[in-house]
């Protein structure tokens, strides 16, 4: 085994365990690293603060660290602290803070900017591990109805509006009405609304769909929409009949868990191939 020349930039959630072991068992030799503060699922990772985010990245290239994967959930941080700050990235503080004050994404690839010009690659999932990426079919035995498809594309043109603004990259409908849309709060919470708030059909039987899909203009080497056990027991919840996705567009956890939940739920799960 050769020098580790890929740094996994780790949020929070299962996605940074996940990929780490596939780079495992492919071979591929990697450190993990987490902005302070943020908790992974990592036995061993590197703490930096995100105000002196410029020197580490220097540091890691001059280690032989050639690309970086930036994996999990990343929230914007409610404030800098000035004393950390130093000469490298103080110069850059104007543009961290102004992408602060824009969406999720903005603020990602100001990051991602700002690391590619230290001379690191910032690369994503799909080019390091690519199956961890669904393609196109069903996961679950239970086939979406033309009621739910019909629902699945209302939602999926739903998503493509939000996405134009920064906004989120999910949405509920049933029976072609607009349930809820994705914001900062995330998918759980957008379906626990749903679940507290709309008229429930009767006992045994599941209408509406929730669909997620990188917005429009997103950079997809950060920040994917995911689907896991924990997604598939709120929608069950909600009354749903399905969870569907873009192929290719959305990352799976723990897929096995997910399938398993699916099934004891009788929801689809549906890897919808990109229209365009």
């Amino acid at each position: 085994m050769g020098d580790p020349t890929l740094a996994i930039i780790a949020g929070a959630g299962v996605l940074p365990r996940m990929l780490s072991r596939a780079l495992e068992a492919s071979g591929r030799e990697h450190i993990c690293c987490r902005p302070h503060g943020v908790e992974v699922e990592l036995e061993e990772v590197e703490d930096f603060y995100f105000e002196r985010a410029i020197s580490f990245f220097r540091s890691l290239e001059q280690r032989g660290i050639r690309q970086v994967v930036m994996v999990g959930k990343f929230q914007r941080p409610r404030a800098l602290n000035p004393l950390r700050f130093e000469g490298s990235t103080l110069m850059a503080a104007p543009r961290i803070l102004a992408s602060l004050r824009k969406g999720d994404d903005a603020s990602l690839r100001a990051l991602a900017e700002i690391i590619e010009e230290l001379g690191l690659e910032v690369v994503g999932v799909e080019e390091v591990a690519p199956h961890l990426l669904p393609e196109p079919g069903l996961y679950a035995s239970r086939v979406p109805s033309e009621a739910d498809r019909a629902d699945v594309q209302r939602a999926a043109d739903i998503v493509e509006a939000i996405s134009a603004v920064d906004v989120g990259q999910g949405a509920v409908v049933a029976g072609g009405l607009c349930l809820a849309t994705e914001s900062l709060p995330g998918t759980d919470a957008m379906l626990e609304w749903v679940a507290s708030t709309r008229d429930r059909p009767p006992e045994g039987i599941r209408t509406g769909v929730l669909y997620k899909a990188p917005k429009t203009h997103q950079d997809r080497r950060m920040d994917l929409p995911a689907i896991g056990p924990v997604t598939v027991a709120k929608a069950a919840a909600a009354g749903l009949a399905g969870i569907a996705w873009e192929a290719r567009g959305a990352l799976l956890l723990d897929a096995e868990q997910t399938m398993a939940a699916a099934e004891h739920h009788g929801l689809f799960l549906w890897a919808r191939p990109a229209l365009h």
